[in-house]
Parts: C-alpha cells; sequence; structure tokens
C-alpha cells in the first residue's frame, strides 16, 4: 500500500484572496513532491472541530490567516515561546502527541529587510498600526536590538495596550503627531491596511524621516504602495510586504514536507503570477 500524499493548507475566513496556495504549490513543483497545500474556508465555530479532524484527513499541518490566529494559539497542545509572546500562532503541526503552534511571522518581517538592506540594523523605529501583524513585528525589532519603539495608531486605546505589552522600549504616539515621530528613526513600518488597494490613503507626511532610513509596508497589493513610491522619491531605501509572506512560509514547507525552500525570484514572480 503507497504511503498518502502529504497534505497541508491554509485555514481562513475568509480565503479565496490567500496566495499561500500558489506559494506553495511552487515549491512542491519545484521539488518534485507529489503532495497538495489546499485552501480552507472554515468560519469560527468550526475551526476547533475542523483542527480536530485534519489530522485523520491526513493533514501534516497548516497556515491559519485572520481571523483564526489567536485561537490556534489557545487550541495548541504546546506552543514555541515567540508565538506565546506575540500571542497568536499562523503555523501549526499535527504530531503524535498534539497540536504544536508557532510564530512565523516575525521571522518573515525581518528576513524581507535583511533580504534588501543586510547591514539593517534597528535601533529607533516608528510603526504605523496596532493590529496583529503589529505584535509579530515588534517581537522581531525588539528581538534585533530596537531600543526605542514609536507606534502610533487611529484607535489609540490599541497602541497603548501593545506599549504596555511589549515593554519600556515601545511608546505610543497620538495618531495626530505621526508625522513628528518620525524625527531620527532609522525604520518606518506600516502595519496597517491603509493605501491596500480597496482601503483608504495612508495619509503620512514624511519630510521629518532621515534620508537614510528603511520604509517597509507590510501591504502588498498594490506591491508598490505610495507610501515605498514617495520614501523611493526622497531616497529611502524601500521594502515591498511580498517578501514578508514568502519568507514566513518556509518554515512550515520544511516542517510538512521535509525539503527547507528557499525564497527567489522565481517565488516571487509565481506568487504575483507573472
Amino acid at each position: 500500500m503507497s504511503a498518502p500524499l502529504p497534505l497541508s493548507a491554509v485555514i481562513g475566513f475568509p480565503v479565496a484572496h490567500s496566495r499561500s496556495p500558489r506559494l506553495h504549490a511552487h515549491w512542491l513543483r519545484r521539488h518534485g513532491i507529489d503532495g497538495h497545500y489546499i485552501p480552507l474556508q472554515v468560519a469560527p465555530q468550526d475551526f476547533a472541530e475542523t483542527l480536530r479532524l485534519m489530522p485523520r484527513m491526513g493533514f501534516r499541518g497548516a497556515n491559519v490567516t485572520i481571523p483564526h490566529k489567536q485561537a490556534a494559539l489557545a487550541l495548541a497542545d504546546r506552543a514555541t515561546p515567540l508565538a506565546r509572546r506575540i500571542g497568536a500562532a499562523n503555523t501549526l503541526v499535527f504530531t503524535e502527541t498534539g497540536l504544536e503552534a508557532d510564530n512565523t511571522d516575525a521571522y518573515g518581517f525581518a528576513q524581507n529587510i535583511l533580504d534588501i538592506a543586510p547591514d539593517w540594523t534597528p535601533r529607533r523605529v516608528a510603526i504605523l498600526g496596532a493590529g496583529g501583524a503589529c505584535r509579530a513585528v515588534l517581537a522581531a525589532l525588539l528581538d534585533r536590538g530596537a531600543t526605542e519603539i514609536r507606534l502610533s495608531n487611529r484607535t489609540e486605546q490599541r497602541a497603548r495596550e501593545l506599549a504596555d505589552d511589549f515593554g519600556a522600549a515601545v511608546t505610543h504616539v497620538a495618531w495626530s503627531d505621526r508625522n513628528d515621530m518620525l524625527d531620527g528613526c532609522d525604520t518606518l513600518v506600516n502595519t496597517t491596511a491603509l493605501g491596500m488597494t480597496g482601503h483608504p490613503p495612508l495619509d503620512i507626511d514624511l519630510s521629518a524621516l532621515p534620508s537614510d532610513a528603511i520604509v517597509n509596508d507590510l501591504v502588498y497589493a498594490p506591491l508598490m504602495t505610495d507610501l515605498l513610491l514617495n520614501a523611493q522619491t526622497r531616497g529611502n531605501r524601500v521594502v515591498d510586504g511580498l517578501g514578508m509572506l514568502l519568507h514566513q512560509a518556509a518554515p512550515g514547507f520544511e516542517r510538512w514536507f521535509g525539503i527547507r525552500p528557499i525564497v527567489d525570484q522565481d517565488l516571487r514572480d509565481a506568487v504575483l503570477g507573472s
């Protein structure tokens, strides 16, 4: 009897927009692996039951996306310290002893910038937004030695809560002061959906930002947002958001399919459909 095909999935609600199936399909083809990575649209009330059944269906693990990341962590039998610290899981592995949870978003965020700027050493950073992605960004920045992180969000209470969660290096800045907080920063990160296709534009004046600062937008639709175009015009190095998606996927692929894949231009082209 032949061994079952290795299976993995991305679970979200909705999930049709996800580019992860295209990403993993490229790696499966590249490495000649006869397996599948499947999008599963699962409502929150069905999430726990879905995770319970998936190992019996042959799944080795899964990625989870909005709105399931916190629930995935809560349901795990074991979780990495980083996932606990971030408060969410995006990568799950089904084992004989239970459900293992990890968060690879922090790795993906940092590696994406290092691809463009290998000398990147964040110290004074400005962040826009205070959602789930921001928690992974904060963890990565602190782990890389950032000593001052200025955090601004339209809903100020969420920014205050994040600052409290992540310690003295993180300070809340009022949204009305977001332009001034760029002064002296070596890195600017947009973690909001502002500027994404179908969302309102991001209104920010970069005049106070040093010209040698790195600007990263987690948005990747469009690939070059207005924030990145404006930053590039004034001489800043810019990093689009696609690489974070690509790099965060590699650890999960390795756990499910046994090969550590690489992120390269062929992968970017495959995911973008070019």
